[in-house]
């Protein structure tokens, strides 16, 4: 599972669960698949594997994983795909800070979609990325 990292005030705890799940919600990580262990995703981001376990502890106290003792960490069974509606409530926070920072920046909502385009078109897609 490839996450991305940014170094924008975010910490990375948070970081790694939305990006996690971002991808229950979308139904990219079904019911009963396996997340990568705490030490393999801390190796693969180069962080501290006590921010994976945070992660992973705040996405189990959400009911989105469940730890199954000895096996790993999987998506939960009783996670159901999310509606349209409540996928973009949670892309919300988002946009209402990329809104405001675009204006504190001077930049019009034209000028916003304009990168956003660029930027969407330079970044790969796959089933993998949230």
């Amino acid at each position: 599972m490839q996450l991305h990292i940014t170094t924008d005030g975010v910490p990375i705890f948070q970081q790694i669960v939305d990006q996690v799940r971002y991808r229950i919600v979308s139904g990219q990580l079904i019911a009963g698949a396996e997340l990568p262990t705490i030490r393999g995703m801390a190796e693969a981001l180069r962080v501290n594997p006590n921010t994976v376990a945070r992660a992973y502890r705040e996405l189990e106290h959400e009911g989105l994983v469940e730890k199954r003792r000895t096996t790993g960490t999987f998506v939960a069974e009783q996670v159901e795909r999310r509606t349209i509606s409540q996928r973009r409530g949670l892309l919300q926070p988002h946009l209402e800070r990329l809104i405001i920072q675009s204006r504190q920046l001077g930049f019009s909502i034209d000028e916003v979609v304009e990168q956003l385009k660029k930027r969407d078109d330079q970044i790969p897609r796959d089933e993998n990325r949230s």
